[in-house]
C-alpha cells in the first residue's frame, strides 16, 4: 500500500475495518498536497476525485464511502435507512456501507460494538462537542453504551489549540468540571484539550472503553493537515466498515 494510514489501536472485533488517512500518497498539489479527500476547499476537483479512487482501491473498500456534508453540529445519520446528507456522524449495521468523516484539526471518533453488529464515526470539533455530537452518536449506535468501544483519531492537541474565554464558558455552563480541560495562557486566553473534552462527553454518555487520542495535527506537519497551521489545506478521512 502506498497510502499512509493509521490503524486504530483498539480491541475491535476482527470484521471491523477502520483507518485514518495521513496526507501522503495522493495527487493533489500545493497546500493540498497530497492525499486531500475534501471537496469544496479550492483543490482541483479532478485531483480530489483521483484521491478518492486511490483510497477506495488501496483499502479495497466494498463501496464508495458515504461522505457527509459536515456542519459542526450534532446530527448523526443511520445509513441503514437514511442518506448521508448534512450530518457530522454516521452509523450502520451493514457491510455494504462505509462510514466516513473528514478532518484537519477537529476530532474524528470511531465507534464499534464489542460484537461488531454496529459501527459508526463522528466529527467532533468544539462546536460539535458542545452541541452533543458524541452522545448523539452513542444513542444512534443503540444498545448498551457500556458495550461500545471508542477510538479518538488525529486532532489538534491542547498545547497548540488556543481558544477564547467564550468557548470555555459554553463548556463550563454545561459541565462545570470541564474547567479541567482548559489551561490559561500568557495571552489571557485558554489552551483547550479536545481529547479531554471528548473523553468527558463519552464517559457521560456511558462509554468507558476509550482508546487513541495521542496525536497532534498541528505539530505533526509531515503527517497531517491542519486548518489552524496552514489554511487553506486538505482533509484527512477517518473511515470504518464491516467485512462480510
Amino acid at each position: 500500500m502506498t497510502l499512509a494510514v493509521i490503524s486504530p489501536d483498539w480491541p475491535a472485533p476482527a470484521r471491523v475495518k477502520a483507518v485514518t488517512t495521513e496526507r501522503d500518497g495522493g495527487l493533489s498539489r500545493g497546500p493540498y498536497a497530497s492525499l486531500n479527500l475534501g471537496t469544496q476547499l479550492g483543490d482541483d476537483p479532478d485531483s480530489v476525485a483521483g484521491n478518492r479512487r486511490v483510497l477506495a482501491a488501496e483499502l479495497e473498500l466494498p463501496v464508495e464511502p458515504s461522505w457527509l456534508e459536515q456542519a459542526h453540529g450534532a446530527t448523526v445519520v443511520d445509513l441503514d435507512n437514511e442518506s448521508p446528507g448534512a450530518a457530522d456522524g454516521a452509523v450502520t449495521s451493514s457491510a455494504e456501507r462505509v462510514c466516513a468523516v473528514l478532518s484537519a484539526d477537529c476530532l474524528p471518533v470511531l465507534f464499534t460494538s464489542t460484537v461488531a453488529a454496529r459501527i459508526g464515526v463522528a466529527h467532533a470539533g468544539w462546536r460539535g462537542l458542545v452541541s452533543g455530537v458524541l452522545p448523539a452518536a452513542v444513542a444512534a449506535m443503540g444498545g448498551d453504551p457500556g458495550d461500545l468501544l471508542a477510538w479518538l483519531g488525529p486532532a489538534i492537541e491542547s498545547a497548540a489549540y488556543e481558544v477564547g474565554a467564550e468557548v470555555r464558558a459554553v463548556f463550563i455552563a454545561a459541565d462545570p468540571d470541564a474547567d479541567a480541560c482548559f489551561t490559561p495562557n500568557d495571552a489571557g486566553r485558554w489552551q483547550a484539550d479536545l481529547y479531554g473534552l471528548a473523553r468527558r462527553s463519552l464517559k457521560a454518555a456511558g462509554v468507558s472503553a476509550i482508546y487513541g487520542g495521542n496525536f497532534c495535527t498541528y505539530t505533526e506537519t509531515e503527517r497531517f493537515y491542519s486548518h489552524r497551521r496552514e489554511a487553506p489545506c486538505g482533509r484527512m478521512a477517518t473511515l470504518i466498515w464491516l467485512s462480510p
